[in-house]
């Protein structure tokens, strides 16, 4: 399963919204545009006019105001062209950051269920590779065309105000042109696509090579994973050759089109001058009108091969951008603190999870979900911190449906604690944006970790995560607790939270989570049973379902399957 790609109907009344929306800003480059094609139509009328003039016995003093209006000309086509192109560039980029936001903040609302399934490599394609695609189009290929396009429609419809007969003859080589296209573009496009899905499917690999990488050296399958990206790989060269196969005889056609035109234009001039209908010299402005569009229109032709690309690309983000994502349609704020799954059911797919899974956690109480792998804790913990929905049944905090909580009223901390590049501060003020140092440092000290926070070379000023100084799990750990205690919700999902510190660092993640979920309601999936020991209360869950629901004390005093886990967790210990 691959995230979707609209089809090319969605993409242009995507782009026509958005042009819609920017009226102003395109309707000031195409005016650029137009004063640029025009002024470059000028030299060839006055070229023509001289022969003119030339022929009729005029003397060499008719050079002199020619030569001013092409000077004055290129003067006014190259200060128009500049600026034409800097506002198509300016106009896309602006297109380009905005579409660049949106598919983000729209995968950022996407359901985790989605992304897991279709893969992260995908998406991560689609905001890199894409984007920069369509970035290059933008920058070097889009200011050129529309150029090209307005310089083509002005000089045909200056060659029919010279004579209709001449513009009917420029107008041959349009059908041969449009035939090109069309040959060219029913086989290239398919294969552009088809190429980007390749690229995606190589990023997956990496992705998961990269992620992996511990498990990928355990199990030696170093040269499994380079086979399948170097497959991967072949596959997308191979496809790029073929359409520079496309493209190659396409320019053929381009050139063959070309001469028609050209000479369909000399031989109707060489008619209509012999019956003295116009003259030598408007015929040679016909021609070299004509003759003008060569490098404009090749860029044209030869630029749809890179156009194709980022219309590709440009799909498969409208693509994302045309995704269902969760709205809240009514917020309400909850009467109580109370988590609540009443009869909730969940399957992946056709795979059941949880089935008619009933439990409440009460108002500052402290709930541990134990059990064996697979038995669905992190799907309960998934569905009541509102990451997940469940298939039937409800989520509630207080009453209040968790769909419909105002923000920040659940936090949720898992194992897979994430590090923002960035200053550790602002990495903390992810939870709580107006808060200051001193709160900053005292939600560290809460959790114990202020002592090697400070101890960093630049104390909570330092950079940490990617290019900056590297944190232990534990520290990861402890930086996402200290997170909850500035965020400071009512309601507080652990998913194994101390999982990842090994027996060295749990017992001080224990009681920086003891310290962080003071006084809140709290349900925690306990990788340690420590932890559940030090529950308020224990559920116990085997096949996604619950089986046993009580105190540490009582369960292991009734001698059922939590007393079996505690007994080989206490003969591990």
């Amino acid at each position: 399963m691959i995230l979707p790609v609209a089809t090319p109907r969605a993409t242009r009344a995507w782009v026509g919204r958005d042009l819609r929306g920017r009226r102003l800003e395109t309707a000031l480059a195409l005016l650029t545009g137009m004063i640029a094609a025009a002024a470059s139509i000028a030299p060839a009328y006055a070229l023509g006019l001289l022969v003119d003039r030339i022929s009729a016995g005029g003397d060499t003093g008719a050079i002199v105001p020619i030569a001013v209006v092409i000077v004055i000309a290129a003067a006014v086509g190259g200060a128009a062209t500049g600026l034409a192109g800097f506002l198509i560039g300016r106009l896309g980029s602006r297109i380009l950051a905005d579409l660049r936001e949106s598919t983000v903040a729209t995968a950022l609302r996407l359901p985790p269920l989605v992304l897991d399934r279709a893969g992260r490599g995908d998406l991560l394609s689609r905001v890199s590779a894409d984007i920069a695609a369509i970035d290059r189009a933008v920058k070097e290929v889009l200011p050129g065309m529309i150029s090209a396009i307005l310089l083509a429609g002005l000089t045909l419809i200056a060659m029919a105000g010279i004579d209709w007969r001449l513009g009917l003859a420029g107008a041959v080589a349009v059908p041969l042109y449009v035939i090109a296209l069309r040959w060219y573009l029913p086989r290239a496009a398919p294969s552009y696509a088809e190429e980007r899905v390749a690229v995606a499917a190589r990023s997956q690999l990496f992705v998961e090579g990269m992620q992996g990488l511990p498990t990928v050296h355990a199990y030696r399958l170093e040269d499994r994973q380079l086979d399948g990206i170097t497959a991967a790989s072949g596959r997308a060269r191979d496809i790029s050759i073929n359409v520079f196969g496309f493209y190659t005889r396409f320019v053929g056609r381009i050139n063959r089109a070309e001469l028609a035109g050209l000479g369909a234009v000399l031989v109707a001039g060489f008619l209509l001058v012999r019956g003295n209908l116009v003259s030598v010299g408007e015929v040679s402005a016909a021609a070299l009108l004509f003759h003008r569009l060569f490098g404009p229109v090749t860029l044209l032709m030869a630029t749809f091969d890179r156009a194709q690309d980022a219309g590709a690309s440009l799909a498969r983000l409208v693509g994302v951008l045309g995704m269902d994502i969760e709205r809240r349609t009514t917020v309400t704020a909850p009467a109580g603190r109370d988590l609540a799954l009443d009869d909730v059911t969940f399957a992946y797919g056709s795979e059941p999870v949880l089935s008619g899974v009933s439990l409440r956690v009460g108002p500052g109480e402290r709930v541990a979900l134990v059990g064996s792998t697979g038995a669905g804790k992190t799907t309960a913990a998934s569905l009541a911190a509102g990451i997940l929905k469940p298939s039937q049944g409800y989520v509630t905090v207080g009453g209040v449906p968790v769909a419909e909580l105002p923000p920040q009223t659940i936090a949720i901390v898992s194992q897979e604690t994430h590090v923002f590049a960035g200053p550790l501060a602002e990495d903390l003020r992810l939870a709580r944006p107006t808060a200051s140092d001193d709160e900053v440092a005292e939600a560290l000290k809460r959790v114990g970790a202020l002592g090697w926070a400070l101890a960093l070379p630049d104390g909570i000023g330092t950079v940490v995560g990617d290019g900056g100084h590297q944190l232990t799990a534990s520290q990861a750990q402890q930086l996402a607790l200290a997170r909850v205690v500035l965020q400071d919700p009512p309601v507080v999902v652990l998913d194994e939270a101390t999982a990842e510190a090994g027996s060295e660092g749990a017992r001080d993640l224990e009681h920086a989570a003891t310290a962080a979920l003071e006084g809140r309601t709290a349900l925690l999936v306990a990788h340690r049973l420590t932890q559940a020991a030090s529950a308020d209360r224990v559920i116990v869950m085997e096949h996604g379902k619950i089986v046993e629901d009580g105190p540490h004390a009582d369960l292991v005093a009734a001698g059922g399957r939590y007393a079996q886990l505690w007994t080989a967790w206490s003969s591990r210990a």
